[in-house]
């Protein structure tokens, strides 16, 4: 951990636990199986095979040479190719450590939320491989945009509980797993899906998926023998974007850009734009930034890519705003569209609409970077999963 975090997982004054007292020894529980199992060399060597041999790690740095002469300037950008690995993003990083957990604890059952249906396909596919009963939350209005990922939780044999409170999406969906979770916390373990909710998660997901960071590091020095000016990532629960910038949080002259959903527009009321507009509150279990009205009663979210659809944030990323670490933009839905198109036709890479959000940055932002930068972009996800979004439209 940095010395940023303390035992009851503050980053700074973000984080912590705020829930129910029936959860307290689950996390507890999970906390010291946890402590103990990152420092076991049979778990990270067994972590380290599932990674490499079952999801295809590690994954490529590609030399964006067409993206990069369509922007001009002498910039060079980078995709780590997150959307190669087994299921199509970057997820698995976190289900496969989560579910040796699961394990180790000897629970029997795997909960999970999911919104663009990644992290569900993820979470179906570790408990196939592992034999274990899976359950997995999703909102109404996610599950008609998401067919297709839908279609694949099923195969892998996971049943899929529709939530139809609420906005019907991704924050709805973690509400309802939560409560499964304190209803069934003896047999139960809940895979969260990104670096939110009560500690140890943010932690926890931020080190599984932190091989990102660490991976693209080794390989840029390796190709360009110096560091990237710039590390830019989509930032919904947060993730990948923690899982690429922590390995060089140290490195003060690597600058952090996370991209948002500004869906309709900041202004409009229909976004995810969660550290651009939000403000300091709790939902689902920590303190961090989060979408709520004057009465502290959480907004529904809104943007086209259900990944990036929800109204809150890691506490990790709130304190990078904070101590002004990281820098935070949003981008609208009609500007993703044509990241999406963009990425596709000039490099014939289909990107998730997620990370399509940070093409869409650098299409129109790319006068605002230093000329000759080097930049990291994390390619979160592959576009497959979007196409009935897209052409539905």
């Amino acid at each position: 951990m940095n010395k940023d975090i303390n035992k009851q997982g503050h980053f700074g004054s973000f984080g912590g636990r705020f829930v129910p007292e029936t959860l307290i020894y689950a996390l507890d529980e999970l906390t010291r199986e946890y402590s103990t199992a990152k420092k076991d060399p049979r778990f990270r060597r067994e972590l380290s095979y599932c990674l490499s041999q079952y999801a295809g790690r590690p994954t490529p740095l590609y030399f964006a040479s067409n993206l990069s002469r369509y922007l001009g300037r002498g910039i060079r950008v980078y995709l780590k190719r997150e959307d190669l690995l087994h299921t199509g993003a970057h997820k698995i990083n976190n289900t496969l450590g989560q579910v040796l957990l699961a394990r180790r604890m000897k629970k029997t059952r795997i909960i999970a939320e999911t919104g663009a249906g990644q992290h569900g396909v993820a979470t179906a596919t570790v408990a196939a491989m592992f034999g274990l009963e899976c359950v997995i939350y999703m909102g109404t209005e996610d599950i008609k945009r998401q067919r297709l990922n839908v279609l694949r939780m099923r195969l892998l044999n996971a049943k899929i509980v529709p939530v139809k409170s609420g906005s019907r999406t991704l924050k709805d969906a973690t509400t309802e797993a939560l409560r499964d979770w304190v209803t069934n916390v003896g047999s139960t373990y809940y895979i969260i899906g990104s670096v939110v909710g009560p500690h140890p998660y943010p932690v926890m997901v931020r080190n599984f998926q932190s091989v990102i960071g660490k991976e693209a590091r080794r390989q840029i020095l390796a190709k360009e023998k110096r560091l990237p000016d710039y590390l830019i990532a989509c930032v919904g629960g947060g993730s990948n974007s923690i899982g690429l910038f922590h390995p060089f949080f140290k490195d003060k002259k690597v600058k952090f850009i996370g991209i948002e959903a500004a869906g309709e527009g900041i202004f409009s009321g229909k976004h995810a734009a969660t550290l651009v507009k939000g403000s300091v509150g709790v939902l689902h279990g920590a303190k961090s930034d989060v979408l709520e009205d004057k009465f502290g009663q959480i907004n529904i979210a809104h943007s086209i890519a259900a990944g990036l659809d929800y109204p809150g944030v890691g506490p990790e990323h709130a304190f990078y705003k904070k101590i002004r670490r990281a820098e935070y933009y949003a981008v609208t839905d009609s500007q993703a569209l044509k990241g999406f198109d963009l990425l596709s036709k000039v490099e014939g890479i289909i990107p998730a609409l997620e990370p399509a959000h940070v093409i869409a940055y650098l299409q129109t932002r790319a006068q605002k970077l230093k000329p000759d930068s080097l930049i990291i972009v994390c390619l979160s996800g592959r576009g497959d999963k979007d196409l009935d979004i897209i052409y539905g439209r």
